[in-house]
């Protein structure tokens, strides 16, 4: 029976050790440890946080730089309206200034119309039928009449 005894219970000390070797190792190697996963998740939510602070701040630099745009142009429009009333010559281009100046978006505005039969530019010059091209042989040639 002091055989069977040892037979067994060898294998078990031996398990115990085991278990415990393994499990010393594992809480001392640095990537094994549960509280990495931990400190890797808290990284991320820092991180996160950054981001979305730094969203906040984007966007209402954003707001800040669009609101100064809006009165640079209001600036503007009030600058050429003076202008106008003061620099035009006659009534008449005044109120056309004017009227440009306030009109909306949808409005239709006086535009000057292009001409009716527009024809784009020729790099080379037009021949008529009487004239030779300029790869006739016999071009800038003078005949004896």
């Amino acid at each position: 029976m002091e055989q069977t005894l040892t037979a067994w219970l060898l294998p078990a000390i031996t398990l115990v050790v085991g278990i415990a070797i393994g499990f010393l190792i594992a809480r001392l190697a640095p990537n094994a440890a549960p509280g990495g996963s931990q400190r890797k998740l808290d990284e991320m939510q820092e991180r996160f946080d950054t981001y979305q602070n730094d969203v906040v701040s984007h966007f209402n630099t954003t707001a800040s730089m669009v609101k100064k745009l809006n009165q640079g142009y209001q600036d503007v429009q009030e600058h050429l309206a003076e202008g106008a009333n003061r620099l035009a010559l006659d009534e008449l281009t005044r109120q056309r200034l004017l009227a440009t100046l306030h009109a909306e978006e949808g409005e239709k505005r006086e535009r000057l119309t292009p001409p009716k039969h527009h024809e784009t530019p020729k790099d080379y010059a037009p021949k008529t039928a009487d004239i030779p091209g300029m790869l006739d042989e016999n071009y800038g040639i003078k005949s004896k009449r």
